[in-house]
This record gives structure tokens, C-alpha cells and sequence, in this order.
């Protein structure tokens, strides 16, 4: 963060010190809500949550090093008293962002957001000092958290946001007005809380609506190939530009074709010219995100040939979103299980059969290891059946379904698709698919491992990789 005195946060955040000896004292270090992460100077953040109160931690985190508690009352040591943590934590983030006057990039989807977010950053990065949202903390505290991270140095300040209802985009970027607008897409993930694709698109558009007008540098990019999102240039004042398939988009991928081991290739269109770009990633939809974080650097001023050696360069950041590892006995294992809609469900099931192209050749088979899809409302059956059905059409060999009822779905949507029999199998939680898997994998194969975060089915992977047991 950059250096501001305990003074000048109390009367940011409307606090009141207490047990501070001298409020000229700065705070020079990190912001944080673990006190494990302290470092000297840091303003340790105490949230009273569920399970924790971090007022608790507030001696530790001084005697580490922090210059003072951000705290809703006095606790022993320096502290800055606020009515509200998140308030407070929202204000210092508005208020540190306005003073730093770097380009805030945000972005918003159903689908990809993490991924395109780190591609983005990747890009910017190679450009101009970047600061950006770790992993997934894109909602209320992640993204203030993130913010103050940012130094005077810091030119591109990229933040995905997240919504799970309307207005939560609006509160986001009060906190972080952006210049630069993305929206990836409108799927249903968190369909059941929303309501509806529709209700989904209000709420991604919140992030359009907030962009300063085009006289003034704000930029909305959008994905062109999804009628909701298009539909959302009609809401901003920015400048639009389109990224996608379509013809008039002004970012574009020709001649997308894969290699063998699953990763994308293709000729990247933009205003100032074409070059070609082969991405680390795996799959086919990251196309779409290479293009949404092409249009980005675009915009920003990069040329064309710069930002397809910094995509085609750029590898995952964030746990467990595709990652791919190759076992010493063949056997590939594909960590997709951060999180999972019937979006993303089908991407991941396109990748395992682009990746198994090869292994076919060699005798391998491909593994569908599938979880539940949550906060699919009304929705839930039918997406579970119509994901085991994809599985059959796709040719994918294996389809192991994991869980209770929802697993069941995926599981009754393959055998009516294709009467399977041994083809696929219901199991009830991820160590019973471990132990299927030990029994039945050979060299060659590719497993993909997916579910909503809150499965954990991540632990199918790491036991695979470890040779232990999937855990409890």
C-alpha cells in the first residue's frame, strides 16, 4: 500500500485511534486479515467471522510487526476504530485507488473470469508494473484487499469481480471505479440464486454502467458473440470494443486449431494487426479468453505482436483450474476442480477429448471424474442430466459420477444418451473414486476431475498425484 499515517486512515475510514502513541506513524506495509501474513508496517484488518474473531489475533499481529488494528473496538494495542470493518476496508480502497491514478481494469462473467483475469495480468505485466486479484478473491473483501496492494509504481491494477445477486457489481466498482470494463459472458452459474439469464445479465451490466464516457477513456470490452453481453453496449457511455467470432469484432481468432496435446493455436486480429499465437493453456474455450485479454492490452496501448508473445507465454496462476500434470507411469491428471458450472462442465469435457486425441492413438483412455454443479436452482436436473449426456456424445471413455443425488443426474443423463453400462459408475464420495481409479487406470490415460468448489473433489487429484488417500 502506499505510505499513509495512522491519522490520515482514521479520518479515511471515520475511525477513532486508540492506544497509538503517535498517529503520524505510518503504515508502509501490506493490508491483511491473518495475522500469519504480517509483515512490518502492515494494518492488520480484524473481521469477526463465523468461526474466528480476529480481534482475537490483534496482539499477535502487533507483535509481529503491524503498525496498527483496523478493529471495531479498542484491543490493547494501536488500533484504528471504525463502526464497520468492510466499510472502513472499502473506504481506505477508494480512497488509496483515487490518489494512486492507475488504470483500473475489471472484469465480470459467468464463466473464465479467474482465467482470462490471469492472462490479463500476465499481458499488462509485460507492459507496465501490474498488480492484480489473487486466485478468487473477487468479492467485498478480496477485492479492497487487492487494491491496497498496489504501489506508486503500479500502472495496471486488474480486478475480477464477482456477483451472487444485483447491486454487487454496483458496490464493487464504488470501491474501485474502473476505466476498463470486461464482461466475459452470461451462463448460469448461481442461476438458482438469480433467478434467470436475464437477472444475470442486470447484474454483469452493473460493471458497463459504472465506466466513465468514452470522452473521458472509459472502454467497455465485450464479448461479441454472447447476445446478452452485446447486448450491454447499450448501458455504457464507453467507448465498446467486441472481442470473438463475429465479423465485427475488432479482436479475433482465425485459424483456431489444436495440438496434440490439447493446447490452442490461432492468428490474433486486432485494429493494428494479426499474429500468431499458441497458447500453455489447455482447451479450446481459452480462445475466448486470450481474445477478451488481447482486446485488453489493446486498448491500453500494446501492438499486436507484443501481446501475442506475452499470451502465448502466459501459463495458470490460480490453483486448479486445468492444471495438467503427467504421472512417471503416463497416466495424465487434469485439476479442474476449483469450480464448476454447466459452462465451464462443457469446456473441460471439450478439453479432455482434445487431449485425449493422442492418448487414444497410444491406447489411453479418457476420464470424466464429475461432481455436482451447485446453485442451479430448478435448473439442477436438467443441466446434470444434459452434462452425463455430453460426456457420451464426446466419445469421452469413462465417466466415474461422484456424490449423491446430483452425481446420480450425471449419471442417468449418460445411460439414457447411450445405454451405458460399464461405461460409467456412481460412487459415493471422492475417496471411493480414488480407489476406483488406482484399480482401473493405465498408462496412457487422461483424467479430468471436476465439481463445485464445494465438493473439494481437488482432493481426487492430489491423492492421484501423491499416491495417498483422498482424505476426509
Amino acid at each position: 500500500m502506499i505510505p499513509l499515517s495512522l491519522a490520515e486512515i482514521a479520518d479515511i475510514t471515520g475511525g477513532q485511534l486508540h492506544d497509538i502513541p503517535d498517529p503520524s506513524d505510518l503504515v508502509t506495509g501490506s493490508v491483511v486479515r491473518d495475522s500469519r501474513e504480517v509483515e512490518r508496517g502492515s494494518l492488520f484488518v480484524a473481521f469477526n467471522g463465523e468461526h474466528v474473531d480476529g480481534h482475537d489475533y490483534a496482539e499477535r499481529a502487533v507483535a509481529a510487526g503491524a503498525a496498527a488494528v483496523l478493529a471495531t473496538r479498542p484491543v490493547g494495542v494501536p488500533a484504528v476504530v471504525v463502526p464497520d470493518v468492510q466499510e472502513a476496508l472499502g473506504a481506505l480502497a477508494r480512497a488509496v485507488v483515487s490518489r494512486l491514478g492507475t488504470d483500473v481494469v475489471a472484469l465480470t462473467g459467468s464463466a473464465g473470469k479467474t482465467s482470462t483475469k490471469d492472462l490479463i495480468a500476465q499481458v499488462l505485466q509485460q507492459h507496465a508494473p501490474t498488480v492484480w486479484t489473487p486466485g478468487s478473491l473477487n468479492n467485498e473483501i478480496g477485492l479492497p484487499l487487492t487494491a491496497l496492494s498496489a504501489t506508486p509504481e503500479t500502472r495496471h491494477l486488474v480486478l475480477e469481480m464477482g456477483a451472487r445477486g444485483i447491486g454487487h457489481i454496483s458496490y464493487l466498482t464504488g470501491l474501485t471505479p474502473p476505466r476498463v470494463g470486461v464482461v466475459l459472458n452470461v451462463g448460469t452459474a448461481h442461476i438458482g440464486e438469480f433467478g434467470g439469464r436475464e437477472a444475470i445479465a442486470q447484474a454483469k451490466g452493473e460493471l458497463v454502467e459504472a465506466l466513465p464516457s468514452a470522452a473521458e477513456g472509459g472502454v467497455a470490452v465485450l464479448n461479441a458473440d454472447d447476445l446478452l453481453v452485446r447486448g450491454m453496449a447499450a448501458r455504457t457511455k464507453a467507448r465498446t470494443v467486441f472481442f470473438g467470432e463475429a465479423e465485427d469484432a475488432e479482436v479475433r481468432a482465425t485459424d483456431v486449431r489444436m495440438t496434440d496435446r490439447g493446447q490452442p493455436s490461432f492468428t490474433l486480429h486486432t485494429p493494428s494487426g494479426c499474429s500468431d499465437v499458441t497458447l500453455r493453456l489447455y482447451g479450446e474455450h481459452h480462445v475466448s479468453n486470450a481474445l477478451a485479454a488481447a482486446a485488453v492490452a489493446h486498448v491500453l496501448g500494446m501492438s499486436t505482436a507484443e501481446i501475442a508473445t506475452a499470451l502465448s507465454g502466459a501459463g495458470t496462476l490460480s490453483r486448479w483450474r486445468m492444471e495438467v500434470t503427467e504421472r512417471a507411469d503416463g497416466v495424465t491428471v487434469v485439476n479442474d476442480a476449483y469450480n464448476a458450472n454447466p459452462e465451464s462442465m462443457r469446456a473441460a469435457l471439450r478439453a479432455l477429448v482434445a487431449m485425449g486425441g493422442t492418448a487414444r492413438e497410444r491406447g489411453g483412455r479418457t476420464w470424466a471424474v464429475l461432481g455436482p454443479m451447485a446453485e442451479l436452482g430448478d435448473d439442477s436436473l436438467a443441466e446434470h442430466d444434459a452434462v452425463g449426456r455430453l460426456v457420451v456424445r464426446l466419445n469421452v471413455s469413462k465417466l466415474v459420477a461422484v456424490g449423491g443425488r446430483e452425481a446420480s443426474w450425471l449419471q442417468l443423463g449418460a445411460y439414457n444418451e447411450g445405454s451405458w453400462g460399464e461405461e460409467s459408475v456412481l460412487v459415493s464420495d471422492a475417496q471411493a473414486a480414488v480407489d476406483l481409479l488406482r484399480r482401473e487406470l493405465r498408462p496412457g490415460d487422461v483424467v479430468l476431475v471436476k465439481a463445485s468448489r464445494s465438493v473439494g473433489l481437488e482432493r481426487i487429484a492430489q491423492a492421484l498425484l501423491e499416491g495417498e488417500g483422498a482424505g476426509r
